[in-house]
């Protein structure tokens, strides 16, 4: 490898050549079939992947965004009412909670997850709200509107510390539905029941999205509801197609939203090497801890708590002077990116929210910091420590000398 051959933020050529022919096989299937829309390739990929999830069912449906709508929709909430996610997202997670009807709202996230803090949660509910006696809902002071879900997200591919979350959801009475769209196949160790559990099994209902650049990626657009709930189930599949319980016959108006069936026979495909990839962004992940380690930057490498394992959907470290290093990376040849610039409450699209910088100083600071460096699941050694060695020439100049002990490190 040369010191000056580019190293991508994200690589979606390689595994797609590896797949071309049965990629291309299912491409010429659905011609020869005339099968486009739904059908069988679409419910034989719903059965791989909610056994793959540890859930009842999936849904397969056009996109994350509604996914994540249709299970707010079929969950029951009631339009106007809450549904309190975090400001450190992409915005998808708040559009789709105002566009089923309801209302956007946020607490802080957790610094070394970067996932919605339970304790935070506990403070919103117990001290922004209280228990309306007549009506039985629990109202945030402020707005004067019921509280009616809590929708954490499990951002970067790291699930949110559900155990905490699920326990005070049940203690004030609220459904839980996870954002696992960039989550397939993270797990949790849940100490209620004594055993890890897969993203996606946890809540009510769970979104996740098929974007291309997802762990899981369709070659375009593509999203999945999983759920242990037989109605919520029913109601999705209604929604998706219009709201047709069979053909022509509508119980309620839905929404054009299904999953094509080309697409499903690609993830089908694609989900046999799920596994195996996010052992292969988890090793990464590792090689990275320890290049950083041994640069004598342990504190670059994110957290992982003992009781996730995250599929590494990407790799963030944090900056004082962000914009610098990636400028820096990028005449080095190499990748970066930022998720996200700008936490959601200060965004001009949530200005009637009323919310201000400081409102959530712990969002605001990562938001300002966070970097993402290259990750997928054949980065390789050597381009990891070039980009450690850039990271760290930038950070304090010993990027050479450091790296060369990490590379011993991380060998021996």
């Amino acid at each position: 490898m040369s010191a000056n051959d580019k190293i991508p933020f994200l690589d979606l050529i390689t595994p797609h050549a590896a797949l071309k022919d049965e990629l291309c096989g299912a491409f010429e299937r659905a011609l020869g079939q005339g099968a486009f829309v739904g059908g069988a390739a679409v419910e034989e990929f719903e059965r791989d992947f909610a056994t793959y999830c540890d859930a009842k069912y999936c849904i397969g449906v056009a996109n994350g965004t509604d996914a994540l709508r249709f299970a707010i929709l079929a969950a029951g909430i009631r339009k106007g009412t809450i549904v309190i996610t975090v400001p450190n997202t992409f915005i998808a997670t708040t559009e789709a909670i105002s566009q089923a009807g309801a209302v956007p709202d946020f607490v802080d996230i957790d610094e070394r997850t970067y996932n919605m803090d339970a304790r935070r949660l506990r403070d919103y509910l117990d001290w922004q709200c209280y228990f309306d006696c007549k009506s039985g809902d629990i109202i945030n002071r402020k707005s004067g509107l019921a509280v009616g879900a809590i929708l954490p997200v499990h951002l970067y591919g790291q699930t949110a510390d559900m155990d905490a979350i699920l326990e005070i959801a049940e203690e004030y009475g609220l459904p839980v539905i996870e954002d696992a769209c960039q989550a397939h196949g993270a797990e949790y160790f849940s100490k209620r029941d004594g055993r890890w559990k897969k993203a996606g099994s946890m809540g009510k209902a769970a979104a996740f999205s098929f974007y291309p650049g997802k762990n899981l990626g369709s070659c375009g657009e593509g999203g999945a509801v999983t759920t242990n709930d037989t109605e919520i189930a029913s109601r999705i599949r209604m929604l998706r197609d219009h709201g047709q319980s069979q053909k022509y016959y509508h119980e309620f108006e839905g929404y054009n939203g299904r999953l094509h069936a080309i697409q499903a026979s690609i993830l089908r495909i694609k989900l046999r090497e799920l596994s195996a990839w996010n052992s292969g962004r988890r090793e990464a992940a590792l090689r990275y801890r320890d290049l950083f380690f041994a640069a004598g930057a342990p504190d670059l490498a994110p957290c992982e708590p003992d009781w996730t394992k995250s599929v590494y959907h990407v790799y963030v470290i944090r900056s004082q002077n962000r914009s610098g290093l990636a400028e820096s990376l990028s005449k080095a040849g190499i990748g970066s990116g930022i998720h996200y610039p700008v936490p959601l409450h200060l965004q001009k699209a949530y200005e009637s929210l009323g919310y201000e910088p400081g409102s959530f100083p712990v969002s605001e600071a990562a938001a300002a910091g966070i970097l993402s460096l290259p990750m997928f699941p054949h980065i390789r050694f050597e381009q990891q420590a070039r980009i450690v060695d850039e990271v760290m020439r930038f950070t304090n100049g010993h990027g050479s000398e450091s790296v060369a002990r990490a590379r011993c490190a991380a060998e021996r």
